[in-house]
């Protein structure tokens, strides 16, 4: 899962226009023109909601403008991109059991598809991806919102709270389900993919350096043609015996960097032709 959290937000919206401003504006009996208001004010907001506000530097600019709610709408949309993607990989990799990729086992949080018996639907990953497009769509509001200033006012900052506000929800919920239905209970389908491994025709690209390019191209196309697997087509084509094939093409090895040395014809029955 992507390690996003509010905390990445380099301007945090705690400063508020809390100011000493106020007191030339009210009445001299009102509280708002006690002195040291702006830091009174702060403090006991702080106090209550358990977070670091601060009276702003330039009242002005925090009234006028909102960039620092622009910028953690922004961050949540970024992780909104991230999950999306992310719940996206996760149903095109269930899908299945026999007509898609099907390297992914997920959950049956449901009876099934009530058209296709025996589908597991990827209810989580449809609720996740419809979550993050609702973020991506706050963004914009909550963006037209701060763009929409005019002077030392801003009267957009109910429309971006509301839609900060539920982007957070919502995301944090979504995501919540997305891994106690989702994450939690999915498996590797290891027989799937171990016959993708077998029968993958990428995997010629060893035996390149150890055959030459043009019989490793013969062994793939024969492959292809024939329906067989590359280790059947390179005995039948004869250019390496089964033991130099299974050292040269391994899997496990080619997870990283790996360049097979070559065959010592001399010590095989394979001729070097």
């Amino acid at each position: 899962m992507p390690i996003l959290t509010v905390r990445s937000v380099a301007h945090p919206p705690y400063a508020l226009a809390t100011s000493n401003f106020w007191k030339t504006r009210a009445p001299a009996s009102s509280t708002l023109s006690l002195p040291r208001h702006s830091t009174g004010c702060h403090a006991e907001i702080a106090k209550l909601a358990g977070l670091p506000f601060v009276t702003a530097p330039n009242k002005f600019t925090v009234q006028g403008a909102h960039d620092a709610l622009v910028q953690l709408s922004g961050t949540l949309r970024t992780l909104a991109v991230s999950l999306y993607k992310i719940a996206n990989d996760v149903r095109l990799m269930s899908c299945g059991p026999r007509a898609g990729f099907a390297e992914l086992l997920i959950p049956e949080n449901e009876p099934g598809s009530s058209i296709m018996p025996g589908k597991v639907n990827p209810t989580q990953c449809e609720a996740l991806t419809m979550i993050a497009v609702q973020v991506m769509a706050n963004d914009v509001a909550v963006g037209f919102g701060g763009a929409s200033g005019y002077l030392e006012m801003n009267v957009y900052k109910p429309l971006m709270i509301f839609n900060i506000m539920h982007s957070i929800s919502i995301m944090a919920d979504g995501c919540t389900n997305f891994r106690t239905f989702l994450v939690e209970g999915t498996k590797p389908n290891l027989k799937k993919i171990n016959e993708y491994v077998e029968r993958s025709l990428m995997l010629v690209t060893a035996l390149a350096p150890v055959i030459g390019y043009d019989k490793a191209s013969k062994i793939a196309h024969y492959a292809m043609d024939n329906d067989l697997t590359l280790k059947a087509a390179a005995l039948k084509l004869g250019f390496v015996t089964e033991q130099e094939f299974d050292r040269v093409v391994d899997p496990a090895k080619m997870v990283r960097p790996y360049v097979a040395k070559e065959i010592d014809f001399a010590k095989t029955s394979i001729s070097a032709r």
